[in-house]
């Protein structure tokens, strides 16, 4: 059969077979390749594009792109697997790549088609996205093996890795098809009713080894920091100790007498010292005079001071900020309530501490730049390449998203970027890379925000709620970060106050939030919102059950009783914990207590129950267990290791964190002053994963929201003492 012949007769099969009703929800990509002839020994064809995922080898092996950032969590292997499932490949055969930098293939969906890693979406978002493009990628092969047979395509069937005709016993291996394949035209359009039912998977649900593991534990892995290009040379910045501050004067001197310098560079923001080695530039940063602009909006922030007066804003009546959310008539009933409680709750700032300090490498090269870096978004390092600072126009800047070690939404932003991207403009032809140090991590870290939060809570005589109203009282992140987003909420920082939202039968629930700005930069910690407002929220819940005199346990799946998912995961994790009513039957139960809490967030129910020991000021988590339903779980195995690792980061939050600042000035600065939990502090985690045919949920922050009031709660039925603080102090 000639090409002209086979490409006749690829486009009758896709218009025949694969086309459908112009109402369904449809995705299109774009194909590549060409035809080989047959009857002719003509050079072969080696690859094969059916879409920009992947690139198909007439060898059988095949190259995925993954479109998110790999910062332990595992999506460098989750998300080529869904691609991998729908079109029947080998996995055995298949390697993975990061994808580059192109949002009109490779965004995400849930962040308005952007290329960011975060907020526990990306399996959410790519989920259907990256199921149609596989489906689409196996009928283009299907096409094209029914038109190399010249019989119809319903005929065709895949097995793993290859196209099958039962009818006449034929077989034709993928890598077969790619060495004659062609794309055809118009491209087959794939609707989700023609997607695997979910009892079909062969790869999803399976604890499938993760891609980066074997790299990661042999050290052949390569972060960000590890970048290294011809002739590098090394930057370290020196920034104002006080934020929004810049340098008036510099006196450097002394810093370019230090042998391997080779220049100083005067930022917009600070001052940048290059040299032949990391360590030489840190040396010759701290020998650099500079005097600054001492004007900065954050010179009047003091934590200690601003707690107080946040708290005075959230219990003023008269300050109702902007609505998040009104169901009923909060007010009117709660003033009417048979009995009204009411609670605040604060919590302090907290820093990332990323293994891996902030860190990028920059190479400008006759007027293009291309960037290396441990970023949780090529979107936003893009951003920054191109923003008036930089200077660059879109279509000369390459961004490369490296490995990252660790991430926790630090690495969402990119102002770490400029550093790097700034100094290699000043120097063309010559790669840098710009690294911080521990300390300027912490110093210009963009931190968890402080917060105050009152709850008010109005009960009948039967102690059942009939009214919850929940006020918010801190900075603003998408403000800063994404202020059209801020501006398209009417002003609702969503990710500041994410999680008051609540499926407990409320008729009556009123959720507000109060901006507060001090000049000190706030962003995305683990959990973000949900690390603080759900301890608020369950906290506030069963104290309101155990003032009922009511098991925490049958209060909450009392008041969810429309949904069971929710239940399903509470009764599932008081069974693991033996709970019978928070009494576990301890020999010593005078200071040692279970407590129980139950989130919502990120599509996916957790409940979670904690061990706790009590010894004078001194609190100690034994244990803990977890249950989890996020739907379907691509990697059940991942999905629990998830929930450990967000615990852990609970558990650190509740009980040692803190980051303070007086006068704009950060009062911490590396882990001798700033405790994180240690090894010998971890508890015992045992998570059940309990997989259900729904949407896949989030799943990296799940397990985190929690924590701090479930061991709040732990404390209370020791010592009857409601912790209202994070982190937490009995002294």
């Amino acid at each position: 059969m000639n090409a002209s012949k086979h490409n006749e007769l690829v486009q009758s099969e896709s218009r025949r077979s694969f086309m459908v009703g112009s109402g369904a929800f449809t995705l299109a990509v774009t194909f590549s390749g060409c035809a080989a002839v047959d009857n002719k020994p003509a050079l072969p064809i080696t690859t094969f594009a059916p879409s920009a995922w992947l690139t198909l080898g007439s060898d059988g092996s095949v190259t995925l792109s993954s479109p998110a950032s790999e910062m332990g969590q595992g999506t460098m292997t989750a998300m080529p697997l869904i691609i991998a499932e729908e079109m029947d490949l080998d996995w055995a055969q298949c390697k993975v790549v990061q994808a580059r930098f192109s949002p009109k293939d490779y965004g995400n969906p849930r962040f308005g088609g952007g290329m960011t890693t975060g907020a526990s979406r990306t399996t959410q978002g790519y989920w259907e996205p990256l199921r149609l493009a596989g489906a689409q990628a196996r009928a283009v092969l299907i096409a094209n093996a029914a038109a190399k047979w010249g019989v119809p395509a319903t005929q065709i069937t895949t097995v793993p890795h290859a196209c099958i005709h039962a009818a006449s016993g034929r077989k034709l291996t993928f890598g077969e098809i790619a060495a004659f394949a062609i794309a055809p035209t118009p491209l087959p359009v794939v609707d989700k009713a023609q997607l695997k039912k979910t009892a079909d998977f062969r790869l999803i649900g399976k604890d499938t080894p993760r891609v980066d593991g074997l790299d990661k534990v042999t050290g052949r892995a390569k972060y960000g920091i590890d970048q290294r290009l011809p002739g590098m040379l090394f930057a370290a910045v020196l920034r104002a100790p006080v934020q929004g501050d810049t340098p008036v004067s510099v006196d450097d001197m002394a810093a370019k007498a230090i042998k391997g310098v080779r220049n100083v560079v005067r930022l917009p923001y600070g001052v940048a010292v290059v040299a032949d080695n990391t360590w030489t530039a840190m040396q010759a940063k701290r020998a650099l005079k500079v005097v600054w602009s001492n004007n900065a909006k954050a010179r009047s922030y003091s934590t200690e001071d601003a707690t107080l007066e946040f708290v005075n804003r959230a219990e003023d009546a008269l300050d109702v900020g902007v609505t998040l959310h009104s169901h009923g008539e909060t007010d009117e009933v709660l003033a009417a309530a048979a009995t009204r409680v009411e609670a605040t709750f604060t919590n302090e700032h907290t820093s990332h501490m990323c293994l891996e300090p902030m860190n990028a490498t920059a190479w400008v090269r006759e007027g293009k730049l291309e960037v290396w870096v441990p970023c949780q978004s090529a979107s936003f390092v893009n951003g920054v390449s191109t923003s008036p600072l930089s200077g660059f126009k879109p279509e000369d800047v390459t961004v490369n998203i490296t490995l990252i070690g660790g991430g926790y939404g630090r690495r969402v932003e990119a102002d770490y970027v400029l550093d790097a991207v700034l100094v290699a403009k000043a120097m063309p032809g010559t790669p840098v890379q710009a690294i911080w140090s521990r300390e300027d991590d912490v110093m210009r870290d963009k931190l968890r925000p402080m917060v105050a939060q009152q709850i008010s809570a109005g009960v009948d005589e039967q102690g059942n709620v009939v009214a919850f109203k929940h006020k918010i009282v801190g900075e603003a992140i998408y403000a800063r970060v994404v202020p059209p987003a801020f501006v398209a909420a009417g002003g609702k920082d969503i990710p500041t106050c994410e999680g008051f939202e609540i499926n407990y039968g409320m008729t009556h629930h009123l959720a507000q939030y109060l901006r507060e700005q001090r000049g000190v930069d706030v962003g995305f910690w683990r959990g973000v919102g949900g690390g603080y407002t759900k301890f608020a929220i369950e906290s506030m819940i069963d104290e309101l059950a155990r003032n009922a005199k009511k098991d925490p346990l049958e209060y909450r799946i009392g008041l969810l009783g429309k949904v069971p998912r929710a239940q399903a995961v509470l009764r599932e994790v008081a069974a693991m914990a033996k709970w019978n009513g928070g009494k576990a039957g301890f020999a010593n139960a005078g200071n040692r207590a279970l407590g129980l809490a139950y989130s919502d967030m990120w599509n996916s129910h957790c409940a979670m129950i904690v061990d706790v020991s009590v010894t004078g000021s001194n609190i100690v988590v034994n244990e803990i267990w977890s249950a989890v339903d996020c739907g379907i779980a691509l990697q059940p195995g991942n999905v629990a290791r998830q929930i450990e690792g967000s615990a852990v980061w609970g558990v650190s939050a509740a009980l040692k964190e803190k980051l303070t600042i007086k006068n704009g000035e950060f009062q911490q600065s590396n882990f001798h002053d700033y405790p994180v939990l240690r090894m010998n502090e971890t508890p015992k985690i045992n998570v059940k994963v309990m997989v259900t045919d729904n949407h896949p949920g989030g799943v990296g922050e799940v397990g985190l929201p929690t924590v701090a009031p479930a061991i709040s709660n732990a404390i209370a039925s020791i010592n009857g003492k409601r912790l209202r603080g994070l982190p937490f102090t009995l002294a």
